[in-house]
Parts: structure tokens; C-alpha cells; sequence
């Protein structure tokens, strides 16, 4: 049903980069700040991220035969470009974040867990909820599920392409543990924390892929 092709698995592999990169840089951040990640919460991470990924994939792959051939790369086109310009000013969106984290608590009562994914975007090493600098398996879990948010769109419009999806899923696992073992260690041998932020890379990845669908 799927085929092997040249172009397909580049645009694979641009896919899970853009969707990887986050989980770099929030490896990063822990790295830098001495926080351990054992290698079951580098499994749980990519896990997780790579089957919110595949879940979105597949349900793109079941609308896709109901909607008109132009229409679908349309849409693709419409979620993957729109999602880049969003990642590309994503460095405004986490710096606010940040500067209103009181704001944010103050809702707390009703939206705990919501405010606590928004804390771990702003701010990658609050997942480390109990200050034990090493990131558990449900510490993990939260910062995966933070990680995937972008993982839902990117993969539902990806899924309308003539992407391969066992292709994504397969390559998402290996370069998610990638990212967060090499974000992890880099961040580590720098020992000091950095405004590192390529949320701008991953949304050029996105808006490149875009225009490779049309």
C-alpha cells in the first residue's frame, strides 16, 4: 500500500526533525541544568510523542479518501504552513509564557494539569516537578505530552499527503531518543544555561514542507 521513495523519505525524516527539535532543546535545558534523563524517560518521551504522532496520522489517512485529491493537499498545505509560522514565532509565545507564570497559577484551581503542560512549554525543566534533578518516568510522561501538541496537527495534515506512515513512526522513535539523548549530553558538557531556542528551525522545516506538498 505504501511505497519506499526517495522523496517521501526525506520528507519524512524533515518531519520528525521539525517535530524533534523541541525535545532537543528541552534536553538541552535539562542537560545544562545537571537534571539526569535515565534512559526510561528518554524511551517514554520518544514513545509517547511517536504514538500521539501516529495516532494523528492514521486519522488523516482515514479522512483523506473522502475528501477531493486537490482539496486534501490544500488542506495540508493549509495545517503544515500554518503550524510553521506559528513554531517560527514560537520564542514569543514561551518568553510570554515565562514573564506570566504567576497569571497562570492563579487558574490553578480549576486547570492544574493544563497549567502545568504550559509551564513545561515556557519552561522545559519544570517538568522536573520535584526538584530531584533526574526526570522520572512520570515527569516524563507530562513533558511528552507537552511535546506532542504540535505532533497532533503536523501529523493529521501530513496523514493527507502521500506520506508513509509506518515510514514517520519508525524514524520518529529512533530520532526522538536521538534528540533527547544528544539535547541531554550537549546540554551537559556546556553546563550553563543558554537562550537556546530553535523553535524558528522547526518552523522553517514545516513551512518547507508545506510548499514540497503542493
Amino acid at each position: 500500500m505504501f511505497q519506499l521513495s526517495f522523496p517521501t523519505i526525506i520528507s519524512s525524516i524533515m518531519l520528525v526533525t521539525a517535530l524533534s527539535l523541541d525535545a532537543f532543546v528541552a534536553s538541552f535545558c535539562y542537560g545544562s541544568n545537571k537534571i539526569k534523563i535515565p534512559f526510561k524517560s528518554v524511551a517514554i518521551i520518544s514513545i509517547t510523542c511517536s504514538a500521539i504522532l501516529a495516532i494523528s496520522l492514521f486519522l488523516g489517512l482515514l479522512i483523506k479518501p473522502y475528501l477531493p485529491y486537490n482539496l486534501t493537499n490544500i488542506v495540508c498545505f493549509l495545517i503544515l504552513f500554518s503550524l510553521g509560522i506559528v513554531k517560527f514565532f514560537d520564542g514569543c509565545i514561551k518568553s510570554f509564557i515565562n514573564k506570566h507564570k504567576v497569571d497562570v497559577k492563579q487558574v490553578s484551581f480549576k486547570l492544574y494539569d493544563l497549567r502545568f503542560i504550559l509551564q513545561i512549554y515556557g519552561d522545559s525543566t519544570e517538568a522536573d516537578k520535584d526538584g530531584s534533578k533526574e526526570l522520572s518516568p512520570f515527569e516524563a510522561t507530562s513533558l511528552s505530552i507537552a511535546l506532542s501538541f504540535d505532533g497532533l496537527a503536523v501529523g493529521f495534515g501530513a496523514g493527507l499527503s502521500n506520506i508513509n506512515p509506518i515510514e514517520v513512526i519508525i524514524i520518529s522513535l529512533v530520532l526522538g531518543a536521538v534528540a533527547v539523548l544528544a539535547g541531554s549530553f550537549i546540554g551537559n558538557k556546556v553546563a550553563e544555561k543558554l537562550d537556546l531556542d530553535l523553535s524558528w528551525a522547526s518552523g522553517l522545516l514545516l513551512i518547507i514542507l508545506a510548499f514540497m506538498k503542493l
